[in-house]
């Protein structure tokens, strides 16, 4: 509102001047002069926020027309226009980018800024910026300065994103949010790189590189030296690393060791039945492991024990051990001899002692009166660092030596004592703790052993070379170097007997880079343990004029063994023969048409395949036993018997043990050499009772770990009345006639398909002339003669429709062939035989008599069930 000064006239209007004023003025009351002050359109503090013009009043005017109008003073008018939130904060951009060294705290990282279009400094202006994200590691200030709260880390995190708001000081938020990218740089820190942690290893591809791509990382730094140690830790798989899977007394024979060691920890059975009630700590891998927890021990039966182990002998056995517990630690015994009762001598033992292997053995008066060494000690770190190890224990008194892993070590402690008085006192000979039968209430364990044993074995007589020590505890995997000869003179490497560390030095980084990158792992056991394999790599440097410049961190990596293909054994031949009785007398070769095949598949789902169908790859590897079990009664003494020619062995890796349940061939050789052998074995009947006689064949590779399908075989036994009856009823024929055969006809799919057996008018044409031609020939021909002729299946596959096909014995072709061989295989065979008796062998032998008597019961108790 504006008044203007009165004057004797009326106020007729009003003048603004100034164009660009959006603003008029009205008249409100002539007399007093009062006007009103408005706008003429919509006014936006934004594009002007104060307007300045003139205004002047004037009357109504004295002439007729009015042009005699008087006018005011001008007035200055200020006009302020004020301002409402109608605009929200905007960002400058809606990404920012920064970064930051890891390892350290900034005031200031990154600055963010926001403006607000509206005039006023209340609604224009930014008061607060906000982190919208949940991160706790940044902050932000009143200015839009982003900093961090904590170190951040490469390794961590390399990158963060963050959402920062703004706030106007009306509190109006912004509209869009910015985002801002913080990145992380690390420190040069020296280190390899371009490695990965986890490298999966596939079964049967040879070597693989372990670190194809790494190199180190100096920092720009200079170096005149390098050194890098690559270590392969084994100990999660088997014994301390993958090793040949055969029992060890088969893995002795493979190596060259003397024969006759005796196994004090064998796979539980009727006859070795001692180990029971010990804990097993393995799977199906090589030998059993067993675990003591200080309450177990196992009594060795008495016709077991070695007598004579006095001089010279061996002990060997696999150990993993740790630290006793309590500060005054007992002793552990892992294999103690002491007297059963009345007394409590400890006639040898070996035992361990506050992390100390100790081996005592005792002389008596009969062999000397002197004071004599008793006591060995070893303190070596690998009796208590829970690994596997392999320990022999090589005795050729007064010398003891130590093997460890194939190195050997000299005790560092020597006790003499006295020797021990002779009595009649029997002794007891004990696994995992010591016999007290004497001196105490009542006879009891003590000394236990806590830790896990496998493969424990006692031999007497002639010491093992350090060449056969390291066979029989070498590792099947390891490290690789053999590319790094192409490298020449520029690099030096030292790889262990284990070739689980290998050692490289060098003047030059990048030859050092190029030899590490052609280290690489392998694995020659058909079938590995599947299972982590953990490396180490560490790396020492120095730099030019310094001894050491830089340090270089220890890095660690997982090589992934993957499960190997499961072998599937499978063993075809005739399933039904049929023999006259009287025949049985010379023998009969049951396993003539025998075929043994081992094939493996990738998946599980491809068992059930057809092997023509290409799922199944043969492959060649050994098996460790076959064995032939008879089906029902067993077999009589002094009638029945099954017979191999010792002649049949020669030149392979086998034994045989025979009893009146079966047969069983050991020893670990090639199918091939096993096909050979059970080919050979015959049945022999003095006088036959049974109509039927069955037998069972099963096979076994990698000490049971994998086992065949069960072949079983029917001899049909023919009496004199059957065999009169047995062809058409009406006439039987002589007894070397040969019978014609049914036509075999091999279908695509190797299935038998038998078509019908048409030879009664056959028989009947020709039956008068053969019995006319065979009597003369008989009666030229000696009667006593070994003659066995069967009938031969083609192999018939796991597919087959389990059709029976009934084979008849020819006793009568290459009568004379049979006969001149068969002398000179006796004549071959005596002679062998007086060669190679030996004490050593029977002993040998008479434990393998026993191994193969107590698998012979299970597998019939087996069957009858």
């Amino acid at each position: 509102m504006c008044k203007c000064c009165e004057s004797l006239g009326e106020i007729c209007g009003f003048h603004v001047q100034g164009l660009s004023a959006p603003f008029e003025a009205v008249v409100l009351n002539r007399t007093s002069g009062e006007g009103r002050l408005r706008a003429r359109g919509l006014i936006d503090c934004e594009r002007q926020r104060e307007f300045t013009f003139i205004i002047q009043a004037h009357d109504c005017g004295t002439g007729p027309e009015g042009h005699a109008e008087k006018r005011s003073h001008k007035a200055v008018v200020r006009v302020q226009v004020g301002d409402v939130n109608e605009f929200s904060p905007v960002f400058a951009q809606l990404e920012y980018h920064g970064s930051v060294t890891e390892g350290k705290v900034y005031d200031s990282i990154v600055q963010v800024q926001a403006s607000d279009q509206d005039c006023s400094p209340q609604y224009s202006q930014i008061c607060n910026y906000q982190i919208t994200s949940q991160d706790a590691a940044f902050a932000i200030d009143r200015n839009g300065n982003i900093r961090n709260t904590e170190s951040l880390s490469f390794d961590k995190m390399s990158h963060y994103k963050i959402r920062v708001t703004a706030l106007d000081c009306g509190q109006k938020r912004a509209a869009r949010d910015a985002v801002v990218h913080i990145h992380v740089k690390p420190v040069c820190k020296p280190g390899w790189q371009g490695w990965s942690k986890l490298v999966d290893y596939e079964p049967g591809t040879g070597s693989k590189l372990l670190f194809p791509k790494m190199h180190l990382e100096t920092c720009a730094g200079s170096v005149s030296w390098i050194r890098t140690t690559v270590e392969l830790e084994t100990s999660g798989a088997g014994r301390g690393c993958d090793r040949q899977s055969y029992s060890e007394r088969s893995l002795q024979k493979l190596c060259g060791a003397s024969s006759g060691s005796t196994d004090l920890l064998p796979a539980p059975s009727g006859v070795f039945n001692w180990t029971a009630t010990l804990v097993t700590d393995g799977g199906l891998d090589s030998d059993l492991t067993y675990r003591f927890d200080g309450r177990q021990a196992a009594k060795i039966p008495d016709w077991v024990v070695l007598q004579n182990l006095t001089h010279q002998f061996t002990i060997t056995t696999w150990m993993k051990h740790g630290p006793s517990p309590g500060q005054r630690a007992e002793k552990e015994t892992l294999l103690c001899n002491s007297d059963k009762t009345e007394m409590n001598r400890h006639h040898y033992s070996l035992y361990v002692h506050n992390c100390r292997l100790v081996f005592l053995l005792r002389t008596d008066y009969t062999q000397t009166d002197s004071f004599r060494p008793a006591e060995f000690h070893w303190k070596l770190e690998q009796i208590c660092d829970k690994e596997w190890h392999y320990y022999v224990i090589s005795v050729d008194f007064p010398v003891v030596s130590l093997y460890v892993d194939g190195v050997t070590y000299d005790p560092y402690l020597v006790t003499d004592d006295w020797p021990i008085h002779s009595s009649q006192i029997d002794v007891q000979l004990t696994v995992g703790a010591c016999w007290q039968g004497g001196e105490v209430s009542k006879a009891k364990f003590t000394q236990y052993f806590r830790g896990s044993l496998s493969g424990l074995t006692v031999r007497a007589g002639k010491m093992e070379s350090q060449k056969i020590i390291s066979c029989l505890q070498a590792c099947k995997e390891g490290l690789d170097i053999t590319s790094l000869e192409n490298l020449g003179q520029r690099i030096k490497f030292h790889l262990n007997p284990a070739q689980s560390l290998v050692v490289m030095e060098g003047e030059d980084l990048e030859d050092l880079n190029a030899a590490l990158r052609k280290v690489s792992y392998i694995n020659s056991r058909q079938f590995p343990t599947k299972g982590a394999r953990h490396l180490r790599i560490s790396t020492a440097v120095q730099c030019f004029g310094e001894d050491v410049c830089i340090s270089v961190p220890d890095i660690e990596a997982v090589v992934m063994v993957m499960q190997p293909s499961e072998p599937r054994i499978t063993i075809a031949g005739a399933e039904h023969l049929t023999v006259p009785a009287s025949d049985l007398a010379l023998g009969l070769s049951l396993f003539r048409d025998l075929h043994i095949i081992s094939t493996v598949t990738k998946s599980d789902e491809q068992t059930n395949a057809d092997q023509s169908s290409g799922a199944f790859k043969e492959i060649p590897h050994n098996l460790d036993y076959c064995d032939i079990i008879v089906l029902g009664e067993e077999l009589r003494a002094g009638l029945e018997s099954l017979e191999l020619h010792h002649s049949s062995l020669l030149g392979k890796h086998l034994e045989y043990a025979n009893s009146s349940t079966g047969m069983s061939i050991y020893g670990v050789d090639s199918i091939s050499h096993y096909t050979e052998v059970i080919r050979q074995v015959r049945y022999q009947s003095r006088h036959a009772v049974d109509s039927v006689r069955t037998f069972r064949l099963t096979c076994s590779e990698l000490n049971g770990r994998y086992t065949s399908d069960q072949y079983t075989l029917q001899v049909n036994i023919l009496h004199s009345e059957e065999a009169t009856e047995h062809v058409n009823h009406v006439m039987a024929p002589p007894k070397f006639m040969q019978m014609i055969h049914p036509t075999v006809i091999e279908s695509d799919r190797y299935g038998l398909v038998v078509p019908a057996v048409a030879t009664a008018v056959i028989v009947l044409c020709v039956a008068a002339l053969l019995v006319v031609l065979l009597s003369v020939y008989r009666l030229n021909q000696p009667q006593n003669q070994e003659l066995i002729r069967t009938h031969a299946l083609p192999e018939k596959q796991a597919g087959r429709d389990g059709s029976s096909l009934s084979i008849t014995v020819n006793p009568l072709e290459r009568f004379h062939e049979l006969q001149s061989a068969e002398e000179a295989t006796e004549e071959e065979g005596d002679e062998e035989e007086d060669c190679t008796d030996s004490d050593s062998d029977e002993e040998e032998t008479t434990t393998s008599f026993m191994l193969h008597q107590t698998r012979m019961q299970r597998a019939a108790s087996s069957s009858l069930h």
